[in-house]
């Protein structure tokens, strides 16, 4: 009567982990659903951000608080400065984003403005002539967080600017140049002088793509529910 008894709850294992499967692949799912509805929160946001009156930002505060919003910013350029962001490739060709330094009227710190896209066209021993005006301005960009891609020792980098980094990584940045810097890239507009090439991506938080994964784990639930069943049924007419 023991062994029977033991015998039938080992039978249970298999149902037990068919459901504990389909409860993970639900979840999995709904994880899905709400990473969608996230994107397209972002989505609406931009939208909503870029469709007003353009705002003058003053401040390190209104700035953190800005992303995927279209700014203006007066301040200067520091042409003495900037950097080479290199390994980007657009349109499929290889080159490097022009980096420079932007100081805002009336504040101590930095807004690091990307200037556009330049290629190398074969040509890595030389760079384009970079130089700006270092006059007092006002830009248009959009504010986006930095994304780091690799972690550089500052021995790794020459300290004669314009300084090559193959990341942005603002620690690195402020210790090699001796400046403050608010955490953020303004992307100059396309339509700004001073700048180079500009296609820049339009933010797209593939929605499609994450209900696609949820309605594959809802799948996999189902499918994975109705061969649990099966082997419980199969199990309960032994």
């Amino acid at each position: 009567m023991f062994f029977k008894k033991y015998e039938f709850n080992i039978t249970l294992i298999p149902t037990i982990a068919f459901i504990v499967a389909c409860i993970c692949f639900i979840l999995l799912g709904f994880w899905q659903l709400d990473r969608a509805d996230q994107k397209r929160a972002i989505e609406a946001s931009i939208t909503r951000a870029n469709t007003g009156v353009i705002e003058l930002i003053k401040s390190e505060q209104e700035l953190l608080n800005k992303e995927f919003y279209e700014v203006r910013l007066q301040g200067s350029y520091l042409n003495e400065a900037q950097f080479i962001y290199d390994n980007q490739i657009v349109d499929q060709v290889s080159g490097y984003y022009v980096l420079t330094p932007f100081i805002l009227t009336g504040q101590s710190k930095a807004v690091m403005v990307n200037r556009g896209f330049i290629p190398w066209n074969g040509r890595r021993d030389k760079l384009a002539d970079i130089n700006v005006d270092s006059g007092q301005t006002e830009i248009k960009v959009q504010i986006l967080n930095p994304i780091k891609r690799i972690e550089l020792k500052t021995s790794d980098l020459v300290r004669e600017f314009p300084v090559i980094i193959q990341a942005i990584d603002f620690d690195v940045i402020e210790e090699i140049s001796n400046i403050s810097f608010i955490k953020v890239i303004g992307q100059l507009d396309a339509s700004a002088a001073d700048g180079f090439i500009r296609k820049w991506e339009p933010y797209t938080g593939s929605i499609e793509k994450h209900i696609g994964y949820a309605i594959q784990w809802f799948l996999m639930a189902l499918v994975l529910g109705l061969i649990g069943i099966r082997i419980a049924l199969k199990q309960r007419n032994k």
